[in-house]
């Protein structure tokens, strides 16, 4: 993987991973079980220095805005957001040593679900954050700020 591999050149060992949960079925509130479970979970991956932050999103009726641009033009949009299909319940920000370790924490999160939260479905969606310095993805901000 390139970005290892400039990772590496620039001295760390480790990525810098989003792991984005999303459902189809926003009302459903996680159980007493899935929120002991999770929590031990995140209390293991803080103590081990995987686990950079993470944090669950309120339901979308107690507010929220969309900025958009469109057409040149930027516009905003308060919540809530009916016509969405499927809304972004939490997130997490981790480090790990490649996408293999990443979307192998995203399985286990997910495998909670399935055993405190039948009938739940939803998504996991890993993604490598940009570096700055290493990737060129956020060169504009670095330069901005010098």
């Amino acid at each position: 993987m390139a970005i290892a591999a400039a990772a590496r050149l620039n001295g760390s060992s480790s990525m810098r991973f989003m792991s984005i949960v999303t459902s189809p079925q926003p009302d459903k509130a996680p159980t007493p079980g899935l929120m002991e479970a999770m929590g031990k979970l995140a209390e293991r991956e803080i103590k081990a220095g995987r686990m950079l932050d993470m944090g669950g999103l309120m339901p979308i009726a107690m507010g929220g805005a969309q900025v958009r641009i469109t057409n040149g033009k930027l516009s905003v949009t308060d919540g809530p957001f009916v016509e969405s299909k499927e809304l972004i319940g939490g997130y997490a920000i981790f480090e790990f040593r490649d996408m293999e370790e990443a979307v192998a924490a995203a399985r286990e999160f997910m495998q909670l679900h399935l055993e405190h939260m039948p009938g739940w479905e939803g998504t996991c969606e890993v993604r490598v954050l940009a570096t700055p310095g290493v990737d060129g993805a956020c060169e504009a901000g670095i330069r901005a700020h010098a």
